[in-house]
């Protein structure tokens, strides 16, 4: 049986472009004793609390019809959000060029956090170039790669 997050994907991926939106991500997380299913939606423009709505209403008829969670769950619909993860090769090609936090496992260099231009992506290992330089980063080192917001 294919994972959770891999079958939602396959449902709500044609619901999000029916919305005119593209499916971002799928998480199944457990937090507080409440399992959660998120789905993160994106748009050119941004994501409104209409496009939300229509993904849920539409991806929730769709989960009951398959029914394909044991158990009691709670749906929801996002936004990727300004400071989304990346988190697939075609979500680093897609910010090719653009200022990231990447954040470590543990200290490399005395830093466990960098903000730089991503410049490069390979099987994991991610190059940024820093005010101090360029870095590549292995895979076994990396976190979390987000979107640096500036405000």
């Amino acid at each position: 049986m294919a994972k959770v997050t891999e079958l939602t994907a396959q449902l709500a991926a044609p619901i999000a472009a029916e919305n005119g939106c593209t499916l971002w991500d799928t998480e199944y997380v457990k937090e507080a004793g409440t399992w959660l299913l998120r789905v993160y939606i994106d748009r050119e423009g941004g994501v409104s609390i209409d496009d939300c709505e229509a993904v849920s209403r539409a991806l929730s008829d769709k989960l009951d019809e398959v029914d394909p969670i044991e158990g009691s769950y709670t749906l929801e619909v996002s936004s990727a959000g300004a400071d989304r993860a990346l988190k697939k090769p075609e979500h680093f090609a897609q910010f090719m060029g653009v200022e990231v936090d990447v954040k470590l496992y543990r200290a490399v260099e005395g830093c466990k956090e960098l903000v730089g231009k991503l410049t490069g992506y390979d099987s994991g290992d991610v190059t940024i170039e820093t005010s101090a330089g360029t870095r590549t980063i292995l895979k076994k080192d990396v976190a979390q790669v987000r979107l640096h917001v500036t405000f």
